[in-house]
């Protein structure tokens, strides 16, 4: 990647009134998924394959319908970046939902949300140089971040381990990010998501079978848990990020996801009694704090348009 392309990629831009829309519907949708994924009894690799095999198949349909013309023109190229994407997003799931059960709902969606701070570096030893205020929310976001999790680390050992899983987790979100927003260059959204969810499906479901995983024989209770978690995380969280990435930049869909943050430890404390310590609600203060930071800093004067 140039430097020139970096700049394109990694521009913060302003959202419109659209964007905000379809990015408060994410948030909510990516906040349900680590508390509903805690409740499963079923092994999270099954998790992390039925969530990405049904969001698939549900756009599936849109794309041999409304963008069937688009896919007939399709080559290999145009797909590397969608299969890198979808390779990155399973090796998130891997280390991720694991962590769920190991340490909080709260430190662990704190840790995997720091996936600004990758990115950053990743822009930085590109070449990219971003603005000193954009720079003060990062900082100010994952501060936040960190203060959510950092009771945690003295639990105990397994708790630790669980921070170091999430934190592995956000590295590969990191690069589920980049190939994305590589991806959305050449390919429209559902197009885009049903590579990169069909083949996180199958990476996941060959992981699970070396590891003799099973994938199908739990609890009704269990498939009504995994139909919410696609629906609100898959659909509504990953699908409409992934829908504004190409107008809002990467960046800015990386913070906007430390939301998920305040709102996975609200949703964790009603379903699974789970109440944050005093120190999360400044970090979560922190968290908002750093989102608007560098919305406030995207000015129109500022902006870099995204290539074409």
């Amino acid at each position: 990647m140039t430097a020139a392309q970096a700049n394109a990629a990694w521009a913060v831009h302003r959202p419109g009134g659209r964007d905000v829309g379809l990015m408060a519907i994410a948030v909510v949708g990516v906040s349900m998924s680590g508390p509903l994924t805690a409740l499963v009894a079923a092994p999270v690799l099954a998790v992390a394959f039925w969530r990405n095999a049904a969001g698939a198949a549900a756009l599936l349909p849109v794309l041999l319908t409304s963008e069937r013309a688009a896919v007939a023109g399709l080559r290999w190229r145009d797909l590397r970046s969608s299969v890198v994407a979808g390779l990155f997003l399973a090796a998130h799931f891997a280390a991720w939902l694991p962590s769920l059960n190991m340490t909080s709902v709260a430190a662990s969606t704190a840790l995997v949300t720091t996936t600004p701070i990758w990115t950053a570096l990743v822009a930085h030893f590109s070449g990219v140089r971003l603005s000193a205020a954009v720079w003060w929310g990062l900082a100010l976001a994952v501060v936040g971040a960190g203060l959510i999790a950092g009771v945690d680390v003295s639990v105990s050992l397994e708790a630790l381990a669980g921070d170091g899983l999430a934190l592995l987790g956000a590295i590969f979100a990191g690069g589920y990010v980049l190939a994305g927003a590589r991806a959305r260059e050449r390919l429209s959204t559902s197009a885009y998501a049903v590579v990169a969810y069909s083949v996180c499906a199958v990476a996941v479901a060959v992981g699970a079978v070396l590891a003799d995983v099973p994938l199908l024989g739990f609890s009704g209770r269990d498939w009504l848990l995994i139909a919410g978690i696609t629906f609100c995380a898959q659909l509504l969280g990953h699908t409409l990020l992934n829908l504004v990435l190409s107008s809002v930049g990467p960046t800015m869909v990386s913070l906007v996801i430390l939301l998920e943050v305040p709102g996975a430890t609200l949703v964790a404390l009603i379903l699974l009694q789970q109440a944050p310590p005093l120190l999360a609600l400044p970090g979560m203060a922190a968290v908002v704090a750093g989102v608007a930071l560098v919305v406030r800093a995207s000015r129109p004067t500022t902006l870099v348009e995204p290539a074409t």
